[in-house]
Protein backbone atom coordinates (compact mmCIF):
# COMPACT_ATOMS: atom_id res chain seq x y z
CA UNK A 1 0.00 0.00 0.00
CA UNK A 2 0.84 3.64 -0.73
CA UNK A 3 -0.14 6.35 0.69
CA UNK A 4 0.48 9.87 -1.31
CA UNK A 5 -0.51 12.99 -0.10
CA UNK A 6 -1.54 15.40 -3.51
CA UNK A 7 -2.45 18.66 -2.44
CA UNK A 8 -2.70 17.25 1.15
CA UNK A 9 -5.10 15.16 0.13
CA UNK A 10 -4.32 11.62 0.86
CA UNK A 11 -5.10 8.91 -2.02
CA UNK A 12 -4.21 5.08 -1.26
CA UNK A 13 -2.60 2.53 -4.15
CA UNK A 14 -3.29 -0.33 -2.92
CA UNK A 15 -1.58 -3.53 -4.25
CA UNK A 16 -4.50 -6.03 -5.66
CA UNK A 17 -3.34 -9.53 -6.92
CA UNK A 18 -7.36 -9.72 -7.78
CA UNK A 19 -7.91 -7.09 -9.70
CA UNK A 20 -8.67 -8.59 -13.24
CA UNK A 21 -9.47 -5.66 -15.59
CA UNK A 22 -6.64 -2.48 -14.04
CA UNK A 23 -8.06 0.90 -15.41
CA UNK A 24 -5.12 2.66 -17.12
CA UNK A 25 -2.86 5.53 -15.85
CA UNK A 26 -4.56 8.28 -17.90
CA UNK A 27 -7.69 6.55 -15.82
CA UNK A 28 -5.72 7.10 -12.67
CA UNK A 29 -5.27 10.52 -13.00
CA UNK A 30 -8.95 11.40 -14.37
CA UNK A 31 -10.03 9.74 -10.88
CA UNK A 32 -7.50 11.83 -8.74
CA UNK A 33 -8.22 15.10 -10.43
CA UNK A 34 -11.95 14.83 -9.62
CA UNK A 35 -10.97 13.58 -6.03
CA UNK A 36 -8.87 16.92 -5.82
CA UNK A 37 -12.06 19.20 -6.21
CA UNK A 38 -14.58 17.40 -4.60
CA UNK A 39 -15.12 16.73 -0.72
CA UNK A 40 -14.23 13.41 -0.55
CA UNK A 41 -11.74 12.74 2.45
CA UNK A 42 -9.48 9.24 0.86
CA UNK A 43 -9.68 7.81 -2.50
CA UNK A 44 -8.57 4.12 -3.09
CA UNK A 45 -7.29 3.01 -6.32
CA UNK A 46 -6.51 -0.24 -6.48
CA UNK A 47 -2.87 -2.11 -8.77
CA UNK A 48 -2.36 -5.47 -9.45
CA UNK A 49 1.22 -4.97 -8.85
CA UNK A 50 3.68 -2.82 -7.23
CA UNK A 51 5.57 -1.44 -10.52
CA UNK A 52 1.81 -0.28 -11.76
CA UNK A 53 2.79 2.70 -8.53
CA UNK A 54 5.63 3.50 -11.01
CA UNK A 55 4.01 3.88 -13.95
CA UNK A 56 1.38 5.90 -12.20
CA UNK A 57 3.79 8.52 -11.55
CA UNK A 58 6.41 8.06 -14.05
CA UNK A 59 6.27 11.68 -15.01
CA UNK A 60 7.19 12.78 -11.83
CA UNK A 61 10.84 13.35 -10.46
CA UNK A 62 11.35 11.12 -8.00
CA UNK A 63 13.23 12.23 -4.56
CA UNK A 64 14.08 11.14 -1.20
CA UNK A 65 13.97 13.27 2.05
CA UNK A 66 14.51 12.11 5.41
CA UNK A 67 13.55 13.64 8.88
CA UNK A 68 12.03 12.90 12.67
CA UNK A 69 10.46 13.22 15.72
CA UNK A 70 13.24 14.27 18.46
CA UNK A 71 12.89 13.67 22.12
CA UNK A 72 14.12 15.15 24.75
CA UNK A 73 12.38 14.17 28.71
CA UNK A 74 9.08 13.31 27.02
CA UNK A 75 8.31 16.18 24.77
CA UNK A 76 8.84 16.11 21.39
CA UNK A 77 10.60 18.55 18.83
CA UNK A 78 8.59 20.48 16.03
CA UNK A 79 9.69 23.68 13.74
CA UNK A 80 7.61 26.15 11.99
CA UNK A 81 8.06 26.51 8.61
CA UNK A 82 6.62 29.30 6.68
CA UNK A 83 3.90 29.92 9.47
CA UNK A 84 2.49 26.39 9.71
CA UNK A 85 3.74 23.40 12.22
CA UNK A 86 6.30 20.58 10.77
CA UNK A 87 8.98 18.20 11.70
CA UNK A 88 12.54 18.89 10.44
CA UNK A 89 13.56 16.80 7.52
CA UNK A 90 15.17 17.62 4.15
CA UNK A 91 16.16 16.10 1.12
CA UNK A 92 18.55 13.16 1.24
CA UNK A 93 22.49 14.03 -0.46
CA UNK A 94 23.93 12.15 -2.88
CA UNK A 95 24.89 8.27 -1.76
CA UNK A 96 23.38 9.48 1.78
CA UNK A 97 21.27 7.23 3.83
CA UNK A 98 18.05 7.46 5.17
CA UNK A 99 19.45 7.88 8.89
CA UNK A 100 22.31 10.40 7.87
CA UNK A 101 20.11 12.01 6.24
CA UNK A 102 18.14 12.31 8.81
CA UNK A 103 20.28 13.52 11.86
CA UNK A 104 21.80 16.09 9.22
CA UNK A 105 18.72 17.67 8.37
CA UNK A 106 17.48 17.79 12.09
CA UNK A 107 21.21 19.40 12.81
CA UNK A 108 20.98 21.83 10.40
CA UNK A 109 17.75 23.28 10.31
CA UNK A 110 17.38 22.98 14.64
CA UNK A 111 20.75 23.49 15.39
CA UNK A 112 20.77 20.52 17.43
CA UNK A 113 24.53 18.08 17.68
CA UNK A 114 24.24 14.14 16.93
CA UNK A 115 20.72 13.64 17.50
CA UNK A 116 20.80 9.34 18.19
CA UNK A 117 18.12 7.39 16.12
CA UNK A 118 15.93 5.25 18.30
CA UNK A 119 13.70 4.15 15.76
CA UNK A 120 12.36 3.92 12.28
CA UNK A 121 8.52 5.20 12.69
CA UNK A 122 6.82 5.54 8.91
CA UNK A 123 7.72 6.61 5.33
CA UNK A 124 5.11 9.09 3.69
CA UNK A 125 5.02 10.28 0.07
CA UNK A 126 3.82 13.48 -1.25
CA UNK A 127 3.60 15.16 -4.33
CA UNK A 128 4.25 19.15 -5.00
CA UNK A 129 5.04 21.29 -8.29
CA UNK A 130 8.77 22.78 -8.52
CA UNK A 131 10.26 24.59 -11.44
CA UNK A 132 7.25 23.77 -13.62
CA UNK A 133 7.88 20.05 -12.59
CA UNK A 134 5.87 17.63 -10.62
CA UNK A 135 7.99 15.78 -8.04
CA UNK A 136 7.21 12.98 -5.59
CA UNK A 137 8.77 13.01 -2.42
CA UNK A 138 9.39 9.80 -0.34
CA UNK A 139 10.24 10.50 3.16
CA UNK A 140 11.76 8.42 5.91
CA UNK A 141 11.03 9.29 9.28
CA UNK A 142 12.56 8.01 12.75
CA UNK A 143 11.87 8.74 16.25
CA UNK A 144 15.47 10.13 17.95
CA UNK A 145 16.63 11.70 21.11
CA UNK A 146 18.40 14.40 21.46
CA UNK A 147 21.91 13.43 21.91
CA UNK A 148 24.79 13.71 24.51
CA UNK A 149 25.68 17.44 23.82
CA UNK A 150 23.03 20.22 24.79
CA UNK A 151 22.81 22.96 22.72
CA UNK A 152 20.17 25.79 22.37
CA UNK A 153 17.83 25.33 19.31
CA UNK A 154 18.20 27.72 16.52
CA UNK A 155 16.13 27.98 13.83
CA UNK A 156 17.30 27.66 10.23
CA UNK A 157 15.69 31.55 8.91
CA UNK A 158 16.83 30.95 5.28
CA UNK A 159 14.58 27.61 5.57
CA UNK A 160 11.86 29.71 6.80
CA UNK A 161 12.23 28.10 10.03
CA UNK A 162 10.67 30.79 12.46
CA UNK A 163 10.18 29.02 15.73
CA UNK A 164 11.54 25.79 17.22
CA UNK A 165 10.07 24.51 20.53
CA UNK A 166 9.92 20.89 22.71
CA UNK A 167 6.35 20.41 23.36
CA UNK A 168 4.47 17.10 25.24
CA UNK A 169 2.47 14.72 23.45
CA UNK A 170 -0.72 16.44 25.63
CA UNK A 171 -0.14 19.73 23.43
CA UNK A 172 -0.02 17.74 19.78
CA UNK A 173 -3.54 18.77 19.12
CA UNK A 174 -2.29 22.49 18.61
CA UNK A 175 0.07 21.17 16.09
CA UNK A 176 -2.43 19.24 14.46
CA UNK A 177 -4.82 22.31 14.08
CA UNK A 178 -2.37 23.75 11.53
CA UNK A 179 0.24 21.51 9.81
CA UNK A 180 0.10 18.85 6.74
CA UNK A 181 -1.70 15.82 7.04
CA UNK A 182 1.65 13.39 6.33
CA UNK A 183 2.90 14.76 9.51
CA UNK A 184 -0.15 13.97 11.07
CA UNK A 185 0.85 10.18 10.02
CA UNK A 186 3.93 10.90 11.42
CA UNK A 187 2.91 12.29 14.71
CA UNK A 188 0.48 9.22 15.16
CA UNK A 189 3.23 6.62 14.30
CA UNK A 190 5.08 7.90 17.07
CA UNK A 191 2.29 7.81 19.45
CA UNK A 192 1.81 4.44 19.12
CA UNK A 193 5.17 3.83 19.75
CA UNK A 194 5.28 5.82 23.24
CA UNK A 195 1.46 4.37 24.66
Amino acid sequence: MYKVFIENKPIIFQINSQVIDPISVDEIWIQIAAFLTADNETLVIDLSEDSDFIHVFESHKYIEAAGGMVERAGEFLFIKRNGVWDIPKGKLEKGESAEEGAVREIEEECGLESPEIKEHLVDTWHTYEHKNSMVLKRTFWFWLTEGPIKKPLVPQGEEGITEVVYLPPSKFDQIRSNTYLSIIDVMNALEKKVE
